[in-house]
């Protein structure tokens, strides 16, 4: 990879885009839990257990070459990112919820992450190519979790700055990740064809099912719809940027990112498109379901 955009370019864009997250939230985030505990509960454990049992069947399933498979599973564990938010609040979703969700699994997943994709590692013996060492995730922690506090730091000294910030910092964060995914491709030019071929579809089946597991589970356990559309973006729309730089920066290896590239260019039209059949389509059903009937 560039070494410049790999040194550089990565660490500045997760930078961005973490500060950009830390901008919209506060202490209080995190103590919201106790106000819809359900919600956050489900939520949590569809994102931690059952997105990545779901990958694991999925890349067994369509037999993909152990870095891409490894690369998926990398993706799977990646929490949220503030995309989530965005999309939630394009398509009604409880945003606060989605704050919520992004500021805990931002930390669980400093556990949850490296047990996920050293199993995986561990599963297609590439124990001995690539290995995530426990230091290198609390360096990559580092770089996650310092933005997100000078972010909440900055929104607590000046609200109406954070505001301000708000749009221009979720641009430029979609800019820098496509400036990434760009070189990615550059650099992998010539497998490209390839890796879209055998990658393409698990990406595409990956992110559907994440979208819709976090809207039907938390449907089915009776939260309500406001919180599923949060839910589902919040599962659906993971951090490809923290997986991106986990595989080339921790892990030393470009084809590792190739699912989480492929998935940053595939999500945005995915997600928005699934925006639309809720809106249009499941929640207006969901709601006349709830009206009573009347009779006579």
């Amino acid at each position: 990879m560039d070494s410049m955009l790999s040194t550089v370019g990565l660490p500045v864009a997760l930078g961005v885009i973490m500060f950009g997250l830390g901008l919209s939230l506060t202490v209080a985030d995190f103590a919201r839990v106790r106000k819809s505990p359900k919600a956050v509960a489900i939520a949590l454990l569809c994102q931690l257990v059952l997105l990545p049992v779901v990958c694991f069947g999925l890349v067994l399933a369509l037999d993909l070459p152990p870095l891409l498979a490894v690369g998926m599973m990398l993706l799977a564990a990646s929490p949220g990112g503030s995309t989530a938010n965005l999309f939630s609040h394009l398509f009604r979703g409880d945003v606060a919820l989605n704050i919520t969700l992004t500021a805990i699994n931002s930390v669980v997943a400093i556990i949850s992450l490296p047990i996920v994709t050293n199993l995986a590692m561990a599963y297609f013996d590439l124990g001995d190519e690539v290995s995530l060492q426990y230091g290198k995730v609390i360096e990559v922690f580092a770089v996650v979790l310092v933005p997100v506090g000078l972010g909440m730091l900055v929104r607590a000294k000046r609200p109406d700055f954070a505001d301000a910030m708000d749009k221009p910092v979720r641009i430029g964060s979609a800019v820098l990740l496509f400036v990434i995914i760009a070189g990615i491709v550059v650099d992998q030019r010539s497998n490209v064809g390839d890796y879209a071929a055998s990658v393409g579809l698990a990406v595409t089946i990956f992110c559907i099912a994440s979208l819709v597991i976090g809207f039907v589970v938390p449907s089915w356990a009776g939260v309500t719809d406001r919180q599923a559309v949060a839910c589902s973006f919040e599962i659906g729309v993971h951090n490809a940027t923290l997986a991106i730089y986990v595989a080339v920066e921790v892990l030393d290896s470009v084809e590792l990112s190739v699912p989480a590239a492929v998935y940053g260019l595939v999500m945005f039209v995915l997600a928005a498109l699934w925006g639309l059949v809720l809106t249009r389509w499941i929640l207006p059903r969901s709601k006349a379901r709830a009206l009573p009937s009347h009779h006579g």
